[in-house]
């Protein structure tokens, strides 16, 4: 019985030995050089023996694009591709790396340095490491840009403030400014402060105001005006330069100024024409040549100072009704002028009138005895009674 139970595991064992082993299409791929063939091996590491790669120390094996163990039997399927990466000293920035990566980019990452889109890598990150490699790694650093009162966070590798700028795309443009200024190194801080200039040019219209002269006429009556040529307003241009930062307006300046039109001024003609007219005042016929309106006081001997009377006047007649005192100027010019004064009666200029110096309106001061005074303080018309005198001055 133990015989025959021996001898049928011997025929199995026997069946099992001569079983086809199971086989796979190994595809080895080392930097140029490509090896496929065909074996039931499944260990990484013997495999490339018997391709005659054997791994170094740190050689990295990819299935498939994912690092595996040297030594460990990879699971069975019909076909594998491994890929060998040999480790490749690097210096980045004077310092040694050694590393198994295919990129550049892939064996800084993997030594820790945290890379950004603005660093300037030479050679660039995808550059695939055949062998020693010299890099140079210029790191970005981060710069915070204030424009228009809002942050603007960029990563920049430029030496000064003007290339950071330029980097980010707001490069300086006409006479806007930046502090630090442009040329200056960036700031410790990683501040820029950025000043929008910009200036407008303004054409200002102003009037010119135009001036009146007058002008004797002998074809208007005495005392009447007439406009001879009408004034008309001129016009300048001005050229204003204005000044924003930052769309507020800070200057304003006045480059030039331009009459393009002048004035014209306006001419008044006066009247010389003496016209006798006849009138009927208060009842009484006259001949006048000149009536004007008038501010009428009146007085009388003692009426100022009962204690100090004065009976002369400036041209010797006596002060009573009749006699009217008038500026000194007015004096010197018509004394005695007959007049007629309405509501008073015919009167004759023989008196100055201290009062009535300075006042805005011609001003009369009508004499009165003392005991047929009556007082005054009205606008009346005064009548110059003909005939009118060779020079007629004008009434102050």
């Amino acid at each position: 019985m133990r015989r025959a139970y021996g001898f049928i595991l011997s025929i199995l064992f026997f069946l099992i030995s001569c079983q086809p082993q199971p086989t796979q299409t190994i595809t080895i791929i080392d930097g140029d050089q490509i090896h496929q063939f065909i074996t039931p091996e499944s260990v990484p590491a013997t495999l490339m023996a018997k391709a005659g790669m054997p791994l170094k120390t740190d050689d990295v094996i990819l299935l498939n694009g994912q690092a595996v163990a040297p030594n460990q039997a990879m699971s069975t399927a019909q076909s594998y591709t491994l890929q060998v990466r040999h480790v490749a000293a690097i210096t980045v920035n004077g310092r040694m790396i050694q590393t198994a990566a295919l990129t550049v980019g892939e064996a800084l990452s993997q030594a820790g340095v945290k890379l950004y889109a603005s660093d300037q890598i030479n050679p660039a990150i995808q550059t695939v490491i055949s062998g020693p490699l010299k890099v140079t790694d210029i790191s970005s650093h981060a710069v915070t840009v204030m424009a228009d009162g809002k942050p603007l966070q960029i990563r920049t590798t430029a030496a000064t403030v003007g290339g950071a700028l330029a980097e980010a795309g707001i490069p300086l443009l006409g006479l806007d400014s930046s502090q630090p200024a442009e040329d200056d190194a960036l700031p410790s801080n990683g501040q820029i402060q950025l000043t929008n200039i910009s200036e407008a040019i303004l054409l200002s219209e102003k009037s010119i105001p135009f001036k009146t002269d007058y002008q004797q006429s002998a074809n208007i009556d005495l005392d009447q005006q007439q406009i001879l040529q009408a004034g008309q307003a001129g016009l300048s241009v001005s050229r204003v330069r204005i000044i924003y930062q930052d769309g507020k307006e800070v200057s304003r300046q006045t480059e030039s100024e331009t009459v393009v039109r002048p004035p014209q001024d306006q001419i008044i003609g006066y009247g010389t024409k003496v016209v006798i007219h006849t009138a009927t005042v208060n009842g009484v016929q006259i001949q006048y040549w000149r009536a004007i309106q008038m501010y009428a006081t009146s007085y009388s001997p003692c009426r100022s100072d009962p204690h100090q009377c004065y009976y002369g006047t400036k041209s010797g007649l006596p002060v009573q009704k009749g006699m009217i005192a008038v500026s000194p100027t007015m004096y010197s010019q018509y004394v005695g002028q007959r007049m007629y004064v309405t509501g008073y009666g015919f009167a004759t200029i023989g008196d100055l009138c201290q009062g009535c110096v300075g006042k805005p309106e011609p001003w009369i001061d009508l004499a009165y005895s003392d005991n047929d005074y009556v007082a005054w303080g009205d606008v009346v018309t005064v009548y110059f009674l003909a005939p009118a005198p060779a020079n007629i001055p004008p009434i102050n």
